[in-house]
Parts: C-alpha cells; sequence; structure tokens
C-alpha cells in the first residue's frame, strides 16, 4: 500500500515555497521561446545554417521528452528541492554562456543545458504541488500556470524590444538568465526540506505508470493538446500572413491565442479542482477547437478574431492536464511519476505536430487539409479526456496491477 505524504510546513515554510513555485514556473518558457523572435538575427551572426536553425527550434520538445523522463529519478536520488535548484541553476548557465558565445555546436549544448533544466523542473511542479499543499492542488496550480503564462508571453513578446534597447540579441537572451538567478534564490532556503526517503512509503516509478491504463491516458491527453498547441505557436502566424494579414497583425492575431491563457490559466485548474468529474470542462473546452480551425478554413479573414479567441480559449486544456496530474495521484510520489512519464511522452507524440503540418502543407499548397488534420486529431483527444476525466488514482492502479502479477 501506497501511503500519503507525512509531511507539514509552517506558514512561513508555506510562504517561501509558494513564491518560489510562482518564480520557478515564470522562468520555464523563456528558454524555449525567447530564441524565435531574434532567431534570424542569430543565425546570421552565428552562421548558422537552416537545418541547423531547424535542430535549435526542436531542441525543447527533445528536452522535454528525455529529461522529463530522468526528473523523478533524479528527484528520488538527488531531492525534489535540490533538483529543483540544480535545473534553475542549469537554465542560468545555459542561457547566460550561449548568449556570450559564437560557436554554434557550443551554443547548442548550452541551449540544450537551459532546456534540460527547464524540462526537469516542469516536471517536478506538480510534485512539488502536491507535497506542500495537498489540499490546494487546483489554487496553487491556478497560481503558476498563470506564471508560467506571463513568463511564456513576456518572452515572446519582450526579447526583441530588450535586443532592440541593449543593442543586441545576445543581450536580449541574456536577461532571461537574470530573471531565473533570481528565482533559484528561494530555492537555496528551500533544499533543506529534502531528506533521507522514508523506506516505509513506497516509490512510484515510470515502469510503474507505464502499467496502469490511468498512465497512457494521460500521456495521450497531454500528447495531443501538446501537439495541437506546438502546431498553432509555430504556424499560425504563416496561416494568418498567407490569408492576407501584415506580418504585424498575423503576430497580433497569435498574440490574442497567447494571451487568452493568463486568464483562463487561473480560473480553469481552479475549477476542475472543485468538480469530482472534469468531463463537461473538457468538452466545453475542447468544442472551441473545431469552430475556429472550421473558421480559419472557411473565412479566414472576415472571422479571424472570433476564430483566434476560440482556439485560444481551447488551448487552456493545457493548464487543466498539469492539474489532473496532481488530482490523479494521491502521493508526491505517484505525482512525480505521473508528471514525467505523461509529460516525456506526451512530448514525443507533439514533435510530430509541428512537422506534420509542415509537410501537409508542403504536398497540398495550402493551410485547409493541416487545418482539417488538426480538427480530426481533436476526436481522440476527446477520447483520451473523457477517460482521465473521472476520478481515479495512479497508485490505486498501480496496486490492483501488482495484486493481478502476484495472483498469476
Amino acid at each position: 500500500m501506497i501511503r500519503p505524504d507525512p509531511h507539514q510546513d509552517s506558514r512561513a515554510e508555506r510562504l517561501l515555497v509558494l513564491v518560489g513555485i510562482v518564480v520557478l514556473a515564470f522562468n520555464l518558457r523563456p528558454a524555449a521561446v525567447s530564441v524565435g523572435p531574434v532567431l534570424g538575427e542569430l543565425t546570421a551572426e552565428l552562421g548558422m545554417s537552416p537545418t541547423t536553425a531547424g535542430v535549435l527550434t526542436t531542441l525543447p520538445v527533445l528536452a522535454f521528452a528525455v529529461f522529463g523522463a530522468l526528473a523523478p529519478w533524479l528527484a528520488r536520488v538527488v531531492g525534489v528541492h535540490r533538483v529543483t535548484l540544480l535545473s534553475l541553476v542549469a537554465v542560468v548557465v545555459g542561457l547566460g554562456v550561449r548568449s556570450r558565445i559564437d560557436h554554434v555546436p557550443a551554443f547548442l549544448a548550452l541551449s540544450l543545458l537551459a532546456l534540460g533544466g527547464m524540462a526537469t523542473a516542469n516536471v517536478l511542479l506538480p510534485t512539488l504541488v502536491k507535497l506542500h499543499f495537498p489540499h490546494r492542488v487546483g489554487l496553487l496550480t491556478s497560481i503558476y500556470t498563470t506564471a508560467l503564462a506571463v513568463g511564456l508571453t513576456l518572452a515572446s513578446v519582450a526579447t526583441v524590444p530588450l535586443s532592440e534597447q541593449l543593442g543586441s540579441w545576445r543581450w536580449g537572451l541574456l536577461a532571461w538568465a537574470v530573471t531565473a538567478l533570481v528565482a533559484a534564490l528561494p530555492w537555496v532556503a528551500l533544499v533543506r526540506h529534502d531528506r533521507a526517503p522514508d523506506e516505509a512509503v513506497q516509490t512510484v516509478t515510470l515502469r510503474d505508470v507505464a502499467r496502469t491504463r490511468l498512465g497512457w491516458a494521460m500521456a495521450a491527453f497531454f500528447g495531443l493538446q501538446s501537439l495541437q498547441a506546438y502546431s498553432i505557436f509555430g504556424w499560425f502566424a504563416q496561416v494568418y500572413r498567407d490569408a492576407g494579414f501584415s506580418p504585424g497583425t498575423a503576430g497580433l492575431l497569435l498574440g490574442v491565442i497567447t494571451a487568452m491563457s493568463i486568464p483562463l490559466s487561473f480560473w480553469v485548474p481552479h475549477m476542475a479542482s472543485r468538480l469530482h468529474d472534469q468531463t463537461w470542462l473538457i468538452t466545453g473546452l475542447l468544442a472551441c477547437y473545431p469552430v475556429g480551425y472550421l473558421g480559419l478554413i472557411l473565412a479566414p479573414v472576415g472571422g479571424a478574431w472570433v476564430w483566434a479567441v476560440l482556439v485560444g480559449v481551447a488551448c487552456a486544456i493545457f493548464p487543466l492536464v498539469l492539474t489532473l496530474i496532481g488530482l490523479r495521484a494521491r502521493t508526491s510520489a505517484g505525482t512525480a511519476a505521473l508528471s514525467g512519464f505523461t509529460q516525456s511522452v506526451g512530448y514525443l507524440i507533439a514533435a510530430v505536430g509541428p512537422l506534420g503540418m509542415g509537410v501537409l502543407y508542403d504536398v497540398t499548397d495550402g493551410w485547409t487539409v493541416p487545418l482539417g488534420a488538426l480538427l480530426v486529431l481533436v476526436v481522440p483527444m476527446l477520447v483520451a479526456g473523457l477517460t482521465v476525466a473521472r476520478p481515479a488514482y495512479v497508485e490505486d492502479q498501480l496496486d490492483r496491477a501488482r495484486e493481478v502479477s502476484r495472483a498469476g
């Protein structure tokens, strides 16, 4: 039997953890999205080929898949708070040093270091919430996903102005190393929370989660929503430009999609945690995808702003999935394993999205078929979502699997 965590914090400790979680979440997207706005200047100055630039833009998904799988093991061996601090140190070193060098292989390696730190901490966030705020999972997920959305939006829109103001893309990228350094400060004090593992509390591994129906359903749900999101963030600006919008307006339309995530990232997790069954919430959010995609296909100009709002609402499935990771596990160990499995397998699924959109566009010379493909993929995402909407715990399914194994 897997026991709940016997962990209690004082009010001051909870406040410090809350601050640490917020500043950590704010810094978990700039490493991935700050390069895009200055990619042209960066590749020109470093002499980076289009193929190498493609590798650079693919690194975030690969980092999430690889380092996300390692995060639960690292947390068990080193300690979840120590690993969180080390993850932020990796972000600081990776972002800071890469902004000062000219060697392309070193730039890629340091980018991977920063992204690896980001991916590891990303997996551990639900674990930290479950460990320190087991009865406030929805509220804390609301807070940290909102901080994450704010960090993502600022990194997307502020990197270019910072680069122009400071005189170089290098300074624009270095700025996010500074914010990560500030975010590391609370975690220096929080490493003392790590203690020797309680041998009586059974650990949960990724292999354990892979034996459960819930684990695979969560991975499919997370992966398919990430596939949609990365396809949107990677290609919709071009969709709008091909429809006849100026580059500036296309960027604003994409900004509407991403900006919708800020208020919804606060509301959706809180609402999900208050529901016994999240079926209607998942169904309602996902229904916005086909309406938005059909609108883009049939009236890409006339209703562009409406379709952007609808697609942005549908993208709020992301904070909902993160909330479900915490709600579908009883312990911090179970949360860590479920988070690692869900995100590592999920991001492998997500990698197909941007690549598939590009291939379909090249083959058909238009956006109707790629948008139609995204629309069709809403169906399996709904099936996976309805599966995880019903109350269940990964530890319970694992206990049953072990009982069946022993009986056999």
